[in-house]
């Protein structure tokens, strides 16, 4: 029992001890992972947003406002890129699954009556008129009405 806490204990005091050596090293991965998503994304951002640098300093705006356009702009685009993939992850994980499920369960339960989607029974026959209703007139409403 002693031999396996001291067992727990060692190994805590190495991992903290990796922390202590390595600081954030553990968030390499991720930092990796990310400048290789996140550069592909850059180099879009600012393919779209030089012409419209180019167009600010055609207007002769200063350098630093020129620059301070763009870096908003290329923010706002970045933002849109960040809501779309979002958007696009809930679309493919929660929208697409249910949609899936809807579509097969409707095609199986449909499949379900004999193999045939159609109904072979005749359409229901129309309600029957009120009496307070009067006829409907065949023929010209005028027949026999001179209108002179």
């Amino acid at each position: 029992m002693w031999s396996a806490i001291r067992w727990l204990v060692l190994q805590l005091a190495a991992i903290r001890w990796l922390f202590k050596l390595g600081g954030l090293a553990f968030l390499i991965p991720i930092v990796m992972l990310l400048k290789a998503i996140g550069l592909p994304v850059l180099a879009v951002l600012s393919i779209i947003a030089i012409p419209l640098l180019i167009l600010l300093f055609l207007f002769g705006l200063p350098i630093f406002l020129v620059l301070l356009a763009g870096g908003a702009i290329m923010g706002v685009l970045s933002l849109i890129v960040t809501i779309g993939v979002a958007a696009l992850k809930f679309g493919i994980f929660v929208v697409l699954p249910i949609w899936l499920m809807w579509k097969v369960f409707s095609w199986i339960f449909r499949r379900g009556n004999g193999g045939s989607s159609s109904t072979t029974s005749s359409p229901p026959p129309p309600p029957p008129a009120s009496p307070s209703e009067p006829p409907s007139p065949h023929g010209d409403p005028l027949d026999g009405i001179d209108p002179a």
